[in-house]
């Protein structure tokens, strides 16, 4: 019986886990998409643009500050295939656990 309640705990800690990862991808995705809206809007925008440091508002040459985004989006893509990575062990892990715990029950 002690096996089956560390395979529980060990079973709830996974879900935790999983929550938490979601909230971290969610966060990034959302960067992410504002990152791509940036981009396109520095595209089609042949005009001054500006970056926000703080509580200023500094202007930046267009392509200087695509670069910058450029950087910045190759970095969140890599965080969130990294977090689904993460996600898929766990997920994998947690069906392996509920297997041994029906069987054990069984």
């Amino acid at each position: 019986m002690k096996d089956q309640e560390k395979k529980l705990q060990e079973l709830q800690l996974i879900e935790q886990n999983l929550s938490q990862l979601l909230m971290q991808k969610q966060s990034f995705q959302s960067r992410l998409m504002e990152n791509e809206n940036a981009l396109k809007e520095i595209s089609s925008n042949k005009k001054q643009s500006y970056k926000i440091l703080g509580n200023i508002m500094v202007a930046m040459n267009n392509e200087d500050l695509k670069n910058e985004l450029d950087s910045e989006k190759e970095i969140l893509d890599l965080r969130v295939k990294s977090i689904e990575k993460q996600e898929n062990k766990l997920k994998e892990r947690a069906q392996d656990l509920q297997k041994e715990i029906l069987k054990d029950i069984k």
